[in-house]
């Protein structure tokens, strides 16, 4: 770490650092010059793996920094709507904003690794809300996964006035239904087991000619396919995309062959 980036940094601030949707060339330079010059490094992680952000931002971290991984207690052991569920994870959060916030209160700078972006069904944002208003922070942009995934499709999300509506895989079916039905262009996020549920709902609207499945886009693992060939278990960095037509009468014509299939 040189001289120059420490001297960016603030004594004993949080840095959220987007780490873009899996591409480690999608970081931005703001977040690879402040990670480089934090002494600190915080990510999460499930147990017996180094997480999704920590992968991504590997080339950047030369051993000097110390390393705090947070280990989640649970993932899918319980359900995530159950008070049970509700109770660990949030004491999880309490708990590991407050190791942060000995690190913080010590002088040392944070950057807290965070896939995509960390506003934006961000990890992140649960430290945040609990040390905000206690240390400085500052939020560091990354490419959100939507848009690393849509990039990987043969045409464009949105088109001239389209609205885009983002919407959480976790919804019931019927929510589901309702949501689509009322988006010019769409984003189902957070699919893993939800994948069945979502399907339904986009079949029960007369969509799936429309819709994509993209799962782990931008990284070298990536799968892209028309919804109608998707499989039928899907992890939980998976997405499904429904670009919009136009409001103007624009008719979009797609090839029913992605980007990451044309290069096999």
């Amino acid at each position: 770490m040189t001289d120059i980036a420490s001297s960016t940094l603030g004594p004993g601030t949080l840095y959220g650092i987007g780490t873009g949707p899996g591409d480690p060339e999608l970081m931005t330079l703001k977040a690879v010059r402040l990670l480089r010059a934090c002494p600190v490094v915080a990510y999460f992680a499930k147990r017996g793996g180094a997480g999704q952000a920590r992968r991504i931002a590997a080339a950047h971290l030369d051993g000097t920094h110390e390393e705090v991984p947070m280990v989640y207690p649970i993932t899918t052991e319980l359900p995530p709507d159950s008070p049970a569920y509700a109770a660990a994870i949030e004491g999880f959060f309490d708990e590991q904003a407050e190791r942060l916030a000995d690190v913080l209160a010590a002088g040392k700078s944070v950057a807290v690794l965070n896939e995509g972006d960390p506003f934006f069904y961000g990890s992140y944002m649960h430290l945040h809300l609990r040390l905000a208003h206690r240390f400085r922070v500052e939020v560091v942009p990354g490419v959100p996964s939507i848009l690393g995934c849509a990039a990987q499709l043969p045409i464009p999300l949105t088109i001239r006035d389209d609205v885009l509506s983002v919407i959480p895989g976790t919804l019931g079916e019927v929510e589901l239904a309702a949501a689509l039905s009322r988006a010019d262009a769409a984003a189902v996020m957070k699919l893993g087991g939800n994948l069945p549920k979502v399907r339904r709902a986009i079949e029960s609207l007369g969509l799936t000619g429309r819709a994509w499945y993209v799962e782990r886009g931008t990284t070298e693992t990536q799968r892209v396919h028309p919804l109608a060939e998707a499989p039928d278990v899907a992890p939980y960095f998976a997405m499904i995309l429904i670009p919009g037509q136009g409001k103007r009468g624009d008719v979009l014509t797609a090839p029913q062959t992605a980007k990451s299939e044309v290069a096999e």
